[in-house]
C-alpha cells in the first residue's frame, strides 16, 4: 500500500464493468505476452450476461520464452499490484475466480505470490466482499512443471485441468469453452498488472506514450552482450539504439561492434546492426522490419558471437519443448535442429539452406499453436540476413558449395 497499490481500488470497482473496460479500451493497451491482441475487446467478449456457467480469469504466468525475465520481475517485486490487477479484470470480466499459472521453475517467486495473496484476504482486499464492494473475488495459484508449451494458452487451461499439456483445437475459443468447460480469458501477467494505473490515471494518460496503435509504456528485458543487462520500464516506440544505449550501458566494444539483435524473445527473427540504428521498439515498426515485439525481450549480439550457433541452440530448444502433436512440428523442428548443427560444423551443402527455408516455410501456420512458428522464424531471419556468412562458413571447412548431397546425408527424406 506505501507504493500505491489498493488506492481507490473500491472506487474503481464500483464503477462497474462498462467503465473498466472503456477506460482499457481508450488507454489503447494492447496484450503484453506477444501476440498484442487490443486488451480492451479481449476483455469485452466475457462482458455479457451469464448463462448459468461460472466465469474465468486465468493469467498466464508461465514465463519459458529465452531471454524474457519480465513477469518473474514483478513477481519478485511487486506481487500486489498483479493480484489487484486480477481483481480489476475479473470485476470487468464478470469472473469471480482467478488462476494465477506461474512458471514451476519460479520457486521464490511462486512463494511471494502466495504470501502476497494471503496478505490480501487478510486485509479484506479478496475474498467474500472484496475491498468492501459487493464483489465476491477469490485469486488460486497455480505452479507448473516447466513445460514451455504451456505458456500456449489452451496448453495451459488443459494442464490446470490436470491434463497433458497440450494445445486444444480453436475453435471453441477460450471465451465460450475453457477452463472446465465455462467461459475464460487468460491473459499475461504485465497486461493485467498494469490496468490498476490505468483506472487510477485514466486510459487518456496511458494513450498520452508512445504512437499510434502502440501505446503506452513497455517492460524491455535487454541481455547478451551489454554493459548493463536489465530490465527497465519505458514508452512504447523509444528507438532500440536508444534504449541499449540508455539503459544497458551499450552494446560491449561499442554499437560498432554490434552484430545483430533478437527484439522480443527467442521467437522473434533476428535483426542486423543497420536495421537495429533506425528501427523503433513497437508493434508495426519491428513487423515493416520482418520481425515483431513479442515479449519486448532484447538479446544484443556483438561481433564475438557465433551467430550460426546461437540460432542453432535455439532450434534445440523448440525441438525439446514441442508437445509432438502437430507433425510439421515435430518433425521440422528435428530437420531443422540437425541442417543447423552442420551449419554451426560447417560441413552443410549450399543447397540445404534453401531445403532449411522451406521446411519452415512448411512448418509456419500448419499447426495448431504457434510454437512451430517461433521455431520457423530465428532460422529464417537467420537466412535473410546473414546467408553470405553461411556460405562463407561452408567454403572455409573445404566444401564445394555446388556439390551435390551425398547417398549417406542424415536429412530425413
Amino acid at each position: 500500500m506505501k507504493r500505491g497499490h489498493w488506492y481507490k481500488t473500491k472506487e474503481i470497482i464500483l464503477k462497474g464493468s462498462d467503465w473498466i473496460i472503456e477506460e482499457i479500451k481508450k488507454s489503447g493497451l494492447r496484450g503484453r505476452g506477444g501476440a498484442g491482441f487490443p486488451s480492451g475487446m479481449k476483455w469485452s467478449f466475457m462482458n455479457k450476461p451469464s448463462d448459468g456457467r461460472p466465469k474465468y480469469l486465468v493469467v498466464n504466468a508461465d514465463e519459458g520464452e529465452p531471454g524474457t525475465c519480465k513477469d518473474r520481475e514483478i513477481m519478485r517485486h511487486d506481487p500486489h499490484t498483479l493480484i489487484e490487477g486480477c481483481l480489476i479484470a475479473g470485476k470487468a470480466m464478470g469472473a469471480n475466480v482467478a488462476y494465477i499459472y506461474i512458471r514451476g521453475e519460479f520457486y521464490n517467486e511462486a512463494s511471494n505470490m502466495q504470501l502476497a495473496i494471503k496478505e490480501a484476504y487478510e486485509a479484506g482486499f479478496l475474498g467474500k466482499n472484496a475491498c468492501g464492494t459487493g464483489f465476491n473475488f477469490d485469486v488460486y495459484m497455480h505452479r507448473g512443471a516447466g513445460a514451455y508449451i504451456c505458456g500456449e494458452e489452451t496448453a495451459l487451461i488443459e494442464s490446470i485441468e490436470g491434463k497433458q499439456g497440450k494445445p486444444r483445437l480453436k475453435p471453441p475459443f477460450p471465451a465460450d469453452i475453457g477452463l472446465f468447460g465455462c467461459p475464460t480469458t487468460v491473459t499475461n501477467v504485465e497486461t493485467v498488472a498494469v490496468s490498476p494505473t490505468i483506472c487510477r490515471r485514466g486510459g487518456d494518460w496511458f494513450a498520452s506514450f508512445g504512437r499510434e496503435r502502440n501505446r503506452g509504456t513497455k517492460l524491455f528485458n535487454i541481455s547478451g552482450h551489454v554493459n548493463n543487462p536489465c530490465t527497465v520500464e519505458e514508452e512504447m516506440s523509444i528507438p532500440m539504439r536508444d534504449l541499449i544505449e540508455r539503459h544497458a550501458g551499450g552494446v560491449i566494444g561499442g554499437w560498432d561492434n554490434l552484430l545483430a539483435v533478437i527484439p522480443g524473445g527467442s521467437s522473434t527473427p533476428l535483426l542486423p546492426k543497420d536495421i537495429c540504428s533506425t528501427v523503433l521498439m513497437d508493434f508495426d515498426a519491428l513487423v515493416q522490419a520482418n520481425s515483431g515485439l513479442g515479449t519486448a525481450a532484447l538479446i544484443v549480439m556483438n561481433r564475438s558471437a557465433d551467430v550460426v550457433n546461437c540460432i542453432s541452440r535455439l532450434i534445440k530448444f523448440y525441438e525439446h519443448e514441442s508437445c509432438g502433436q502437430c507433425t510439421p512440428c515435430r518433425e521440422g523442428c528435428r530437420w531443422m535442429g540437425q541442417i543447423m548443427s552442420r551449419f554451426v560444423k560447417g560441413n552443410a551443402n549450399k543447397s540445404e539452406i534453401d531445403m532449411i527455408w522451406e521446411i519452415s516455410k512448411q512448418m509456419e501456420g500448419r499447426t495448431i499453436c504457434a510454437l512451430a512458428d517461433g521455431a520457423a522464424w530465428p532460422v529464417q531471419g537467420l537466412i535473410r540476413h546473414f546467408r553470405p556468412e553461411l556460405e562463407a562458413r561452408f567454403a572455409k571447412h573445404g566444401i564445394e558449395l555446388h556439390e551435390p548431397l551425398k547417398a549417406e546425408s542424415s536429412i530425413p527424406c
